[in-house]
Formats: structure tokens, sequence, C-alpha cells
């Protein structure tokens, strides 16, 4: 178990956020799922809410605006330590930013972006909120991996978005087999594959059935509107 109270180094997964055109759904899909609860998030993104496990704060949802043609998806976000100038360099470096830099109240600075490859990611600049304060335990997240068709090109985009060095973000990503490149979340569990029945009971689907991998069993999921996600033992 890991509690994360201080701001984490640029570059670091610090967040993880799902937009959905159905949040009420969302919120009672994960609380079975995962146990978390729900408090209100920052007001000028209407309808977010922070999911918490045992009081600590470890993801967000929120609601995606009508007629945006944006998917039921996780996005990863990073911590930066001034978004504007991190949001300059991945122009630069070749990348896009959809959304932000904007102020999410005292909370922090927050933006969306896509690497060379298309793949989604958050720009965290923390100040009252950091970022997720559990991880490593059964309902917080385990892990995130980058799916890219270029793994050589990814990992020179992200060591010059964030800077190379012992905190470097990307780590050679795996192999895209399916959808388009993404970062893949992985929640904690006690047991995938019974974690895997529940999700269906809830009207989930279960994309690739409960197996063991290096990093541990692993399971990968949607919810109901869609949204994937992987579920990893942790103990």
């Amino acid at each position: 178990m890991t509690a994360v109270k201080a701001r984490l180094a640029q570059g670091t997964p610090c967040w993880v956020s799902l937009m959905t055109g159905d949040p009420e759904g969302a919120q009672e899909f994960y609380r079975a799922l995962l146990g978390w609860e729900f408090e209100p998030g920052p007001t000028p993104f209407g309808g977010y809410v922070r999911a918490t496990l045992g009081g600590a704060r470890v993801a967000g949802l929120g609601v995606t605006p009508p007629g945006s043609g944006h998917g039921v998806e996780w996005t990863t976000y990073f911590a930066v330590d001034q978004a504007d100038d991190v949001a300059q360099r991945i122009r630069e470096c070749g990348g896009t930013v959809a959304v932000g830099p904007v102020q999410a109240e005292r909370a922090g600075r927050v933006a969306i972006a896509a690497d060379v490859t298309g793949a989604v990611f958050g720009l965290w600049q923390g100040e009252e909120h950091t970022g997720w304060e559990l991880v490593g335990v059964p309902g917080a997240p385990a892990r995130v991996e980058l799916l890219t068709p270029d793994r050589e090109g990814a990992g020179y985009f992200y060591d010059a978005v964030f800077g190379a060095g012992p905190e470097r973000t990307f780590r050679g990503g795996e192999e895209l087999r399916d959808g388009p490149p993404r970062w893949r979340v992985h929640f904690g569990v006690t047991d995938p594959d019974l974690t895997a029945d529940l999700a269906e009971r809830l009207g989930g689907r279960v994309l690739v059935s409960p197996h063991d991998t290096g990093h541990g069993r692993v399971a990968r999921l949607a919810d109901p509107q869609g949204a994937r996600f992987s579920v990893i033992t942790v103990s």
C-alpha cells in the first residue's frame, strides 16, 4: 500500500479520470465493483466528482459534453510543474493539445493532449489537489501502461515533453493489438477472476479473461458504457 500526499515529480502518473454520458450509472458500477464513494469536484467541470476509497481520493468521473464526439474512456494524467510550458512542448514535439491549460478553481491547472500517435493523456499542475492519494491497494489505481504502434517514437516524445531521468514516464510501452493508441489504467483487486464475474453481473463486459502476466494476474474489462480498463492482483 502506498499513500500519496505530496506533489509528484514531473512526468509521474498522478490521476485517472473517466468522462461518460451516464455518470450516475458509472458511479453505481464502480461503487459496487471497486468499493468507491464519491465527493463533489471542481464546479467549473459540471457534474465532476472524485472517487474516494476509505476517504482517500483515487480517481475522477465527469460528464461528457453533449455532441463532443468523445468516446467513453479512462484518461491518465501526469504531474507537471508548469502546465502551460509542458503544453507548448507537446505542440513543438508533434502532439496536440485539445483542452487548456485551464484553471480548475484552486485544485490545480489541467490540460488534455494527445501524443504523436494519438494516445490521449492529461496534464495536472496540482495546487490544492495534487492527485491520487492511494495506490497499489484493492480499489485504487495500480498501474498505467501505454499501448502504441510506435514505442521508439513514443519514447522520444515523452522524454522530450516531460524530461528523461529516474522519474521518466515512458518505459517501453506495450505493442498495440486492438483499438486506438491509448494509456491503459489498471485498478488493484484481490481476485481478478471474481472481479471479472462481478463486472459482468453489473452490466459490464470481459474483454480479455483473467490471465497471468509478469506483473500479476490481469483481466481486461469494460464498464456498461464501454469504458475499457484492467484489474490486476494486489495484496
